[in-house]
């Protein structure tokens, strides 16, 4: 099928591992044959999210999926009106507020782009009222409305959500494939290759890691602010908490002089005349604001992927303190490993694991990233000092 569809969209190139995947969304694409409804199945690390946001590109992007356009990258950063990315607001499941509103906004017109695009994370958590409330949406949805649910396996799903989708079975690749492909694509060497896959889990996200040397050295940040923590009193840890926080890209200084003001590129200031001489004061307050919210989501993402290179460490560290003579990935910083694994055993490294875990959940629900990081930090810190077996 891939023969028929050429050149290929580029936002769909990052569809690595699931090749009959990607050819027919490419052909639908093509050929205007896009579902009302898709669902995309398969094991975590298998590129479904990546899949579904390649796919939103390809819908809103005015050149069919460029994936460097304005909406494009706007998807990229979650940040498209007409892109809502939902996961399950309980820890049951998805709510019936949840459905109950995303049915009525799929009756409203889109914001920017031609048709708008509902992506349900961990679609199987959709059951009872919630899913009898939106079932006759995907089944039948307006004509500018296209949902993408995401499910681990297809024995999660009701059978009246999962009959009325298009469904796409998606395949993990094996490590030594995708650190392959990550070697060949960066040059990277093994090590790091299997690092960037550890916190990326996908081969194209992991690409990208390793293609960015502020992401790269916010891992490092991250790790030397683990290793550094028990030595650091409380006052310590919340500069350290700060360190972390800029690191990920989120300036905490809310002032702003007249001279960086005013230090715009060519491009910029030209942007900013043209903005002073066709919008009005409002209107360019509105997209100011706009600016500073797709900045924000960026930092929470960049945060959220420190998290993610701590919680590789600690699973290292875990198998150090479990004695298991299994190769560790981190191992540029097997020093830190070792350290951590003869300091606490493994009810701390467990707890350190869990404030990570309270602290992804806070980011997700929009607490300050400067409050949820202090907050994480200083948990750890008494899980690596004095594991719960000791209190």
């Amino acid at each position: 099928m891939s023969e028929l569809v050429s050149p290929l969209p580029p936002a769909l190139e990052q569809i690595q591992w699931n090749p009959q995947v990607r050819d027919f969304l490419a052909f639908a694409l093509a050929h205007d044959y896009v579902s009302h409804a898709y669902l995309f199945v398969g094991p975590q690390g298998s590129g479904k999210t990546e899949a579904a946001l390649a796919l939103a590109q390809c819908i809103v992007c005015p050149r069919g999926g460029d994936g460097n356009c304005q909406e494009c990258q706007r998807v990229a950063h979650g940040t498209h009106p007409d892109v809502q990315v939902m996961k399950p607001e309980s820890a049951t499941g998805y709510l019936v507020s949840q459905a109950r509103e995303l049915t009525a906004q799929a009756t409203m017109a889109p914001v920017r782009a031609q048709r708008k695009v509902y992506i349900l994370h961990d679609a199987g958590k959709l059951g009872g009222a919630a899913a009898n409330a939106l079932l006759k949406t995907i089944e039948e949805p307006p004509s500018d409305v296209v949902f993408i649910l995401i499910a681990r396996t297809l024995d999660q799903l009701l059978p009246t959500i999962a009959s009325r989708c298009q469904q796409l079975p998606f395949h993990a690749a094996s490590e030594q494939d995708a650190c392959a492909l990550i070697q060949s694509q960066t040059g990277a060497d093994t090590v790091d290759a299997r690092i960037a896959l550890s916190i990326a889990h996908t081969p194209s996200k992991a690409i990208e890691l390793l293609s960015s040397s502020q992401r790269w050295n916010a891992r490092t940040v991250a790790i030397r602010t683990l290793a550094q923590l028990a030595q650091l009193d409380d006052w310590d840890t919340l500069l350290a908490a700060r360190t972390f926080v800029e690191a990920a890209g989120i300036s905490l200084n809310k002032k702003t002089s007249k001279k960086d003001s005013v230090e715009l590129s060519e491009e910029e200031q030209e942007l900013a005349d043209i903005r002073k001489e066709y919008l009005s004061a409002s209107a360019i307050r509105q997209l100011a604001d706009a600016e500073k919210r797709e900045q924000t989501a960026q930092g929470r993402s960049g945060i959220m992927e420190m998290l993610a290179a701590l919680s590789s460490v600690l699973r290292d560290v875990l198998l150090r303190s479990e004695g298991v003579g299994q190769d560790i990935v981190n191992s540029d910083v097997a020093d830190v490993v070792e350290q951590l694994a003869s300091a606490c055993g493994t009810e701390g490294v467990f707890a350190a694991l869990d404030a990570l875990n309270h602290a992804a959940d806070d980011l997700s629900h929009n607490v300050t990233p400067q409050l949820a990081i202090e907050a994480m930090l200083l948990r750890i810190k008494e899980a690596l000092i004095c594991p719960p077996r000791f209190r």
